[in-house]
């Protein structure tokens, strides 16, 4: 082991390794069966693979763009306007990123600085606050109504001061499975007019709707597209999580503030993998048969439950169910995973870990991106606890 010989002033001195690298990592310590980390057991499309392997063998190997192939970014803007009737330039306002982990840094980044206040909802995916913390913003935290994981925007209206620079939403949500209807985006377009406040929207979910309903995105309304950064993943539409490539959307203005730190960040993502789903979004219905899909493994996974002993939250998007285990376990929601883990064989996610505070309401998430095989043997288990 080499000594440190400096002292280190840790930006993040409470952050340590992530609640779903430990849950992993103890599901395969245990044999469990791994419903904790938001990943597919099953391959991707093999056309998906045979189009990028032709852009490999084509040589197109080399740097892509600092904002993302052509190819990539006319079809994104392609998709978004047939989606959601919103045309968003591909020279100016599409960029390609390393993922949307990345993305939310780098928008973070370009827009925060130091005392900078960002609104966030809680429970919120764990990359928000150590990101602002990061850049020396804060994170103040606005309330998500337990149990249907609403937004309160009173509560949020509360928060705003000369301070507030961001505020961060996310539909269909991580990690409950609740999405922004049509008055949730009025209220958040009231909230921020005649406000200098950005709106960061983390969409990675986007195409993953159930039951009929509708993705709202703040890119089809027309006074939050012009404050608001728009976040999507391709690894989670495409099932390909380890590719790590995503995008953002962005008015032009806003677009050339977050390139600037873009270049300086990753500069541009991998090429034959931008080519090959450039080519494979040509077929709309991958993405658009996306959420029917992911219902039939809720439903599944759902029946699976039926008969133990946990109570089931909804799930109106995402691939994730919540869980309520009161009449199990009186045990925190951590320990509560770590015994199902370890005594029961199957892994999930304690809720508590996306709050600033721990609040524990005796939840976890399963996630259920799995074949049907996984989620039904995962279901023996859980219907004996």
């Amino acid at each position: 082991m080499i000594p440190t010989a400096v002292a280190i002033d840790s930006k993040l001195p409470w952050v340590g390794t992530t609640i779903f690298t430990v849950m992993s990592k103890l599901a395969a310590d245990c044999g469990a069966i791994n419903l904790s980390q938001g990943f597919p057991d099953f391959q991707a499309d093999p056309s998906l693979f045979e189009a990028t392997m032709r852009a490999m063998s084509e040589g197109r190997n080399q740097y892509a763009p600092m904002t993302g192939m052509p190819e990539l970014r006319h079809a994104i803007s392609g998709k978004v306007e047939a989606l959601y009737g919103v045309h968003y330039d591909a020279e100016t306002e599409v960029t390609v990123t390393a993922g949307a982990t990345q993305a939310l840094m780098t928008s973070i980044a370009a827009f925060v600085r130091t005392g900078d206040e960002v609104i966030v909802f809680a429970p919120f995916y764990d990359s928000y606050v150590p990101s602002i913390e990061t850049v020396g913003g804060k994170a103040v935290y606005a309330r998500l109504n337990f149990p249907d994981y609403t937004p309160d925007w009173e509560h949020a209206r509360s928060l705003i001061t000369p301070r507030t620079r961001m505020i961060i939403v996310n539909s269909p949500h991580n990690p409950t499975g609740s999405l922004l209807g049509a008055n949730d985006l009025d209220a958040l377009a009231e909230l921020t007019r005649n406000t200098d406040i950005v709106v960061l929207s983390d969409e990675v979910y986007e195409h993953i709707v159930f039951d009929g309903a509708q993705h709202r995105s703040v890119a089809a309304h027309p006074e939050l597209a012009a404050r608001s950064l728009v976040v999507s993943s391709f690894g989670k539409t495409y099932h390909i999580t380890g590719w790590k490539i995503g995008y953002v959307l962005a008015g032009a203005e806003l677009m050339t503030e977050f390139r600037k730190v873009h270049q300086f960040n990753v500069f541009s993502v991998n090429t034959p993998c931008q080519l090959g789903i450039a080519e494979y979004m040509r077929d709309a219905s991958r993405h658009l048969g996306l959420g029917a899909f992911y219902e039939r493994k809720r439903d599944f996974f759902r029946a699976q439950l039926q008969g133990s002993r946990f109570e089931l939250l909804p799930c109106r998007g995402t691939y994730f169910q919540l869980a309520r285990y009161d009449a199990i376990s009186d045990l925190p929601d951590r320990a509560f995973a770590e015994w199902l883990t370890r005594e029961i064989g199957v892994a999930a996610i304690p809720v508590s870990v996306f709050y600033e505070n721990g609040r524990d309401h005796r939840v976890i998430r399963f996630c259920f991106a799995k074949q049907e095989s996984t989620l039904a043997a995962a279901g023996e288990k859980l219907r004996r606890v």
